[in-house]
């Protein structure tokens, strides 16, 4: 039973209406005489004292300030978050050496810092009972910055995303001929998303908003179910070893109750991906077994809404490194590999370190 080598470490005025006042005096009646006794003291007394009142009343109503608009994020809504927040989690889910650790580096396009690592395994029980189970468990973190808006001013707010995430994976493996089996797979995702500002909460003050309500420590569950379809090749002689893999993966993602009142969100995590791996031994020995050198190839395509959501539609890795047999002393495991891996896309490059142990 072997174990897929994942990596452990890693290096988004109001409008003005013209008028007009007409003088409605009645002009017929200009000759009549009307006697103005001494009521007119009282009439223009009470005038007076109506015109103070409405002016003091008008000057009270424009002291009062007007009520705080709430802060909006400019160039996308708590949706389109939602949405990135799952697609971010969809680029784990499963054993992918492309995506299973990451640092990326892009200072033309000044791309926000994005890293994830995860951990998996899968094997078959036996070829008599060809039971196929897989795991991973997985951590993202992604730090993008947003442009909020109270209708007024408007600043700029660093944030910082992590991800945890645990997929589930059983399947059955079909012989098609000698070394070749077809596997489908049924898998089931929990994972949860939190948000923190990076900034100290005086300087957003007391801004509110649902979007930004949910930047300062918004929380976001989800669960996902879908499957995978793998034609898998191994091929175990003593000069070499061969493994190939091609696997495609569909997983829905959905947010579910226990997620901040303001986010709800689905994302279609797809991906069409190709492993390779050539082990040969060295002509040197250690521990008394066979030293190995390893060469590793995969490329991953994103499709569905992974495309293109983190700036590439693909991933290719390159892996070298070395196998240590631990057989002849350890019962629990028999090899133990150590990896290193170059990776790059669409105007991106990374690197990772990977670790990985045979059963």
């Amino acid at each position: 039973m072997q174990a897929r080598d994942l990596p452990l470490t890693t290096s988004i005025s109001y409008p003005s209406h013209g008028g007009r006042l007409d003088d409605m005096t009645g002009t017929a009646e200009k000759d009549r005489c009307i006697p103005f006794p001494i009521r007119t003291c009282r009439s223009i007394v009470s005038s007076a004292l109506l015109t103070i009142l409405v002016v003091t009343i008008s000057i009270s109503l424009s002291a009062v300030p007007a009520a705080a608009q709430p802060s909006t994020i400019i160039g996308t809504n708590v949706q389109k978050l939602a949405n990135g927040l799952l697609t971010l989690m969809g680029y784990s889910l499963v054993p992918d050496v492309t995506t299973g650790s990451l640092s990326f580096s892009n200072a033309e396009t000044g791309s926000p810092g994005l890293s994830m690592s995860s951990l998996g395994a899968g094997f078959t029980v036996s070829k008599d009972f060809p039971l196929y189970l897989e795991g991973t468990a997985a951590y993202s973190r992604y730090d993008p910055t947003f442009l909020v808006s109270n209708g007024t001013d408007s600043r700029e707010v660093p944030v910082k995303w992590n991800s945890l995430s645990a997929t589930v994976g059983i399947g059955w493996d079909f012989p098609i001929m000698q070394d070749l089996v077809f596997r489908p797979i049924f898998n089931f995702t929990l994972g949860t998303i939190q948000s923190d500002l990076r900034v100290a909460g005086s300087l957003v003050g007391n801004e509110t908003g649902k979007d930004l309500s949910f930047l300062d420590k918004g929380r976001l569950d989800a669960a996902g179910i879908g499957g995978s379809l793998m034609l898998d090749y191994e091929r175990y002689r003593p000069e070499n070893e061969i493994d190939i893999e091609l696997r495609y993966t569909n997983i829905y993602l959905q947010s579910i109750s226990g997620s901040s009142e303001a986010v709800s969100g689905s994302a279609d995590a797809q991906t069409l991906s190709l492993w390779s791996r050539w082990r040969a031994p060295t002509g040197l020995t250690a521990l008394k077994r066979p030293f190995r050198y390893v060469l590793e190839f995969s490329h991953t395509q994103f499709l569905g809404d992974l495309r293109g959501s983190m700036g590439f539609d693909w991933l290719t890795s390159l892996g070298a490194g070395f196998e240590l047999d631990t057989g002849e002393y350890t019962w629990l495991t028999s090899r133990w590999r150590l990896l290193g891996r170059y990776k790059f896309g669409d105007n991106v490059q990374g690197w990772s370190v990977g670790l990985a142990c045979s059963f």
